[in-house]
């Protein structure tokens, strides 16, 4: 037992989050060291006046921090050793492996050839700004008023001044967390989301709050509630099937998710990296909340994945905060990049490639029923991924090991976990990561594990 206590007088509502802050502060400060016990639950919820239940919600809380490890039958300990999130993916792609885990884009040996002509075309056209500026404004004012022109094809208007090019989605949507949620504040979000936004989280210290999802995305009352009960800042979406659970928000749901911000004045992220590739969809939450929206979209799972860049629309009360937080961070997009981008939305390629993706998913989603006949999954016809939903009974994580073992790769769904909540086991698999073939004998792989017997993994010792 540690000597240092939680004092009472401190908590506030949500009294489990409040809780968990104290012991996040006191080991951040030394008052806690690595390995110190933690008083067990019932013996702090005496101590505070506490239920049981928000002690363990703390505790909890503590763990998915990465502070505190639970050792059934022993107890609770500081742990400020922190251990690196996997990836979802492979890093690396070995030898013989079918790697269904990454999600990427379709891709022939056009997009290489069409890349290839827009570097030999910059190598002739490159402005000296782009190749000799070190000031983000003598180098984006055109790039950000053709921004706007693709915007509009995102079913969104937007100005040329409330506009940033980055170097893709994952630079856009940090930047935007980095200028709406300051450190120890809490940013809501999917409870199965995005898988970088647990370590960007602890990286920036704010707090995720995992709320609950249905067939629609997510649910508006939940989102009340979270705002009811705590100081939640922004809440990020991701509305058009690039979620794990490839569920496409409908208009109501969209419009209801921008009341419940507008009741509470919370900033909404909304990571729209499809685009215009879905076809059919509501316009974007930035539609229906245009004040309060940080929209972020890119080319990269859309056109080449080399072409790293994208657009983050911020509205007038984020706009400084964005540009210096930008600044800080990348100082700007990389100039020569965003050349290309540009070219392509001015002479209709991105357009063009975009067309061509759609057209080889729904393919692709055509090998995908054929192969997995008699199995229930998720998806959208526009999806770059399926998600399917494992047998109770089944291990998630010896399901992909069984999988790796038959030479297929496929993700994890826990890597997508945000809320502590009871787990239902399933694994994303990508559409585009690979070639045709190689996905319908990977998906016949994943077919067979799943109608067969389960079978345990065998080790070596």
């Amino acid at each position: 037992m540690t000597l240092w206590q939680p004092d009472p007088a401190l908590i506030r509502r949500p009294a489990y989050l409040s809780l968990a802050d104290q012991f996040a502060r006191a080991i951040h400060d030394g008052r806690l060291a690595n390995g110190a016990r933690l008083p067990t639950h019932r013996a702090l919820a005496d101590a505070l006046k506490l239920s049981v239940q928000t002690v363990s919600r703390a505790y909890e809380e503590l763990i998915r921090r990465g502070l505190v490890s639970g050792e059934i039958g022993r107890g609770s300990f500081v742990q400020t050793q922190r251990r690196e999130p996997e990836p979802p993916y492979l890093p690396e792609r070995p030898g013989e492996v079918i790697d269904l885990s990454i999600l990427k884009p379709a891709c022939e040996t056009m997009h290489h050839e069409r890349l290839k002509q827009a570097l030999a075309w910059l190598a002739e056209a490159l402005p000296a700004s782009s190749a000799l500026s070190f000031r983000p404004n003598m180098v984006f004012p055109r790039h950000r008023a053709v921004a706007t022109e693709w915007l509009v094809a995102c079913g969104l208007e937007a100005s040329p001044q409330n506009v940033t090019l980055t170097n893709g989605a994952t630079a856009g949507m940090t930047v935007a967390l980095m200028s709406v949620a300051p450190p120890g504040s809490t940013v809501a979000t999917e409870a199965i989301g995005h898988h970088t936004l647990v370590p960007l989280a602890r990286y920036l210290g704010f707090h995720l709050e995992g709320l609950p999802i249905d067939d629609d995305g997510l649910i508006p009352e939940a989102l009340d509630e979270a705002c009811r009960l705590a100081d939640i800042r922004a809440v990020f979406v991701q509305p058009s099937v690039i979620n794990p659970t490839a569920t496409l928000m409908g208009s109501v749901r969209r419009a209801q998710l921008a009341e419940v911000a507008r009741r509470h004045d919370i900033a909404i992220i909304e990571n729209d990296v499809l685009g215009p590739l879905v076809e059919d969809r509501a316009p974007p939450l930035a539609y229906f909340a245009p004040e309060r929206t940080l929209y972020v979209t890119s080319f990269s799972k859309i056109t080449v994945p080399g072409l790293r860049v994208g657009y983050l629309v911020a509205p007038d009360r984020y706009a400084a905060a964005v540009a210096n937080r930008h600044l800080v961070s990348n100082w700007m997009a990389t100039p020569m990049v965003a050349e290309i981008a540009t070219k392509w939305v001015t002479d209709g390629t991105a357009m063009d490639l975009v067309r061509w993706q759609r057209d080889a998913l729904r393919r692709r989603h055509e090998i995908a029923g054929e192969a997995l006949q008699g199995v229930a999954y998720r998806t959208c016809r526009d999806a770059l991924h399926i998600w399917l939903r494992l047998p109770d009974d089944r291990s998630e994580e010896a399901f992909v090991a069984q999988a790796r073992l038959r030479g297929v790769a496929i993700a994890p769904g826990a890597s997508f976990r945000i809320a502590e909540t009871p787990w239902k086991p399933a694994v994303r698999i990508s559409l585009g990561s690979t070639t045709e073939g190689e996905l319908q004998a990977g998906l016949g792989v994943v077919t067979k594990l799943l109608l067969g017997d389960p079978e345990h993994l065998l080790l070596a010792i």
